[in-house]
């Protein structure tokens, strides 16, 4: 009885998807993604737009932290860069959205080279200090330079559009948004492989041996930053189209741990990570939703009390993995898979 997955070559080997049975679950995922609007409500395909964004997002924040190792919690300022960029590219230098799009995300890569230039010098807590600082320099930059964003007030965001599709109607936006966050996969998937990709990974586990071989840390780490950035960028301009209306309260701080906490979930330096974090995190949202709305009906006396069981509930969770589970979900999958691939000789 054949027990587990064989390769005679390195062709098989280094095939994406190497099983028949991968095949088939990826062409009914696709097959779902494209009929889910047909039966789903406008509240679910607005979940799914934010998904699909949030996707995006963590894509980039995995390469720079889970693959290099380099800490970010600037996340949702180069998010703001690009949902800035992109608004002011269509509304005020009056290019088509397919060529702002691409512009915006080339901006947020840029602002986060800059800010990665520190990461020569530091590491761990301290270039956490570092994109702390950059998150806060966007903010006020943001909230200040009124003649360019608005100021406190905000932006009015105009609808972009591709032939047909404008993405004032979330139907488009959600095409958009999937096609988009599918795109996004797979390139992550083929930078993870490629040489750059794999001088990520060495940066990660080892930076002084990696130097020692011939790896350009400074080079690939810069590298890093931009790609995670451009990647925010794209999340930030779908987010703009999505929320129509932007202030630097859309990107704050807590929004940037929030996607840091989604690929810890998910699991850091896996490529699925970010999609199982993503969905560990609005699963476990609309849940404590309907819990808070029940609660708060039931008790109404006793309202502000159970006006925190969000933090608390998801500051459990991200402990509780930490200790528990520190390699997500992703990891956990794996050793259930390779347990079933092995079986009947699992041991």
């Amino acid at each position: 009885m054949p027990a587990g997955l064989f390769h005679e070559n390195y062709h098989t080997d280094e095939r994406i998807f190497q099983t028949w049975f991968a095949k088939v679950w990826l062409i009914a995922f696709l097959l779902g993604g494209v009929l889910f609007p047909v039966f789903g409500s406008k509240y679910a395909i607005s979940i799914m737009i934010e998904v699909g964004i949030a996707i995006i997002a963590c894509h980039g924040l995995n390469i720079l932290t889970g693959f290099t190792g380099q800490i970010s919690l600037g996340h949702a300022a180069f998010m703001g860069v690009g949902a800035y960029a992109c608004s002011i590219l269509i509304g005020q230098a009056g290019l088509p959205f397919i060529v702002a799009l691409p512009m915006a995300g080339a901006v947020a890569a840029l602002v986060g080279m800059i800010f990665g230039i520190p990461s020569l010098r530091l590491r761990g807590l301290y270039l956490a200090m570092a994109t702390i600082a950059a998150q806060f320099i966007i903010e006020f930059t943001i909230r200040r330079w009124d003649s360019l964003t608005g100021g406190v007030e905000g932006m009015l965001v105009d609808p972009g559009s591709i032939g047909p599709f404008h993405f004032d109607n979330h139907y488009h936006l959600y095409y958009l948004t999937f096609i988009l966050a599918i795109a996004a996969t797979m390139a992550t998937k083929n930078i993870v492989r490629s040489r750059s990709g794999r001088a990520f990974v060495a940066i990660r586990d080892r930076y002084l041996a990696a130097e020692v071989i011939g790896v350009n840390v400074f080079r690939y780490r810069l590298m890093s930053f931009a790609v995670s950035s451009f990647f925010a960028g794209i999340a930030g301009a779908l987010l703009a189209q999505y929320l129509q209306v932007i202030t630097h309260e859309s990107f704050t701080i807590h929004q940037s741990i929030d996607y840091l906490a989604m690929c810890i979930i998910g699991g850091l330096g896996h490529l699925l990570g970010g999609i199982y974090g993503v969905g560990f995190w609005f699963i476990l949202e609309r849940i404590l939703e309907v819990v808070t709305t029940t609660l708060n009906s039931t008790y109404p006396d006793h309202m502000t009390w159970f006006v925190s069981i969000r933090e608390i509930v998801f500051g459990f969770v991200i402990v509780s993995f930490l200790i528990f589970e520190p390699d997500g979900l992703a990891a956990r999958w794996r050793t259930i898979r390779a347990y079933w691939k092995l079986w009947p000789f699992s041991y």
